[in-house]
């Protein structure tokens, strides 16, 4: 699964986040929130756990497919 950058852009921009504390109030490690920040693909739970943190659903952080 991939997360839209953009999008998670803006809700760390909203919240006032670095990687480092988006790593931290998501529970997941910091190399991995840089790497989702970076566009890499992640599994549905970090897509999950990334939505929670954030106070969203992980539909709303997915990319669109299908352009």
């Amino acid at each position: 699964m991939r997360i839209d950058r953009k999008k998670l852009m803006i809700k760390m921009i909203d919240k006032n986040l670095n990687v480092q504390e988006l790593a931290k109030v998501c529970g997941i490690s910091r190399v991995t929130a840089s790497n989702v920040k970076c566009g890499k693909s992640c599994s549905k739970e970090t897509v999950e756990k990334i939505a929670h943190g954030l106070g969203c659903s992980a539909e709303n952080l997915l990319e669109k497919t299908g352009r």
